[in-house]
């Protein structure tokens, strides 16, 4: 692992964890086992046992009774960290009502609203999309002047992220996500918050709904695969 200036090595461990944790680099049902994580990262055991400790509060990782995994939400799990999205993104938009606009940043949705009228005109591929649309979520919320409720939200993006990357989005739902987006920023930006706050909680639940159905889906078709054999 690189040095990078004067940041202390279990910052830089627990940085590269909760990276790969976030993009799902580990099986989720291998445990996180210190020697095997300080070879990983070329370090000790002590900063990657620190790291992990932290990682735990965040709620990152899950304790077994052998030990330390990746977290794994259950679909009741899941359906509140979407419910929490929703909380903390529509707070953002409450607190960009017309009277206080010209008090938050309005350059960086103008930024992002750039960005998704050419992603309109080229749409992304699966994986930068998923990225993109992180981006604008977050962008939105810290341009709202909290950087708390910002904070909070890429913590819920981290932990529902590994479910995400596994549901490849069609090009329909990448044109779908790209047109309200433009919708919300639009909206946003010509002082309209009621009709943005609709949109984007319109647009947060057709996905948590999207993604509930296949995670379920999935977890029957676990099941299934479990009674048959070759």
């Amino acid at each position: 692992m690189p040095r990078r200036g004067r940041i202390p090595l279990r910052e830089r461990v627990y940085h590269a964890l909760r990276r790969d944790l976030a993009a799902g680099a580990f099986v989720p049902t291998e445990r996180l086992g210190e020697e095997r994580l300080a070879d990983t990262y070329g370090v000790s055991r002590t900063p990657v046992r620190e790291a992990l400790v932290r990682l735990h509060a965040d709620g990152l990782v899950e304790r077994h009774a052998d030990g330390l995994y990746p977290y794994r939400p259950r679909l009741d799990e899941l359906d509140h960290l979407y419910e929490l999205r929703i909380v903390l993104e529509a707070r953002g938009i409450q607190r960009m009502h017309p009277d206080a606009l010209a008090g938050h940043d309005l350059a960086s949705i103008r930024a992002e609203l750039d960005i998704w009228r050419a992603l309109r005109d080229n749409p992304p591929e699966p994986g930068p999309a998923l990225a993109a649309d992180e981006q604008f979520h977050t962008v939105l919320l810290a341009a709202a002047g909290n950087a708390a409720l910002a904070d909070a939200l890429a913590a819920v993006h981290i932990r529902v992220r590994p479910v995400r990357t596994l549901d490849v989005p069609t090009p329909d739902r990448i044109a779908t996500m790209t047109t309200e987006h433009i919708a919300i920023a639009e909206q946003l930006l010509s002082g309209d918050a009621t009709a943005a706050l609709h949109t984007l909680t319109t647009h947060i639940d057709t996905s948590r709904a999207h993604v509930l159905a296949r995670a379920q889906h999935a977890m029957e078709l676990t099941k299934l695969a479990r009674a048959v054999r070759d």
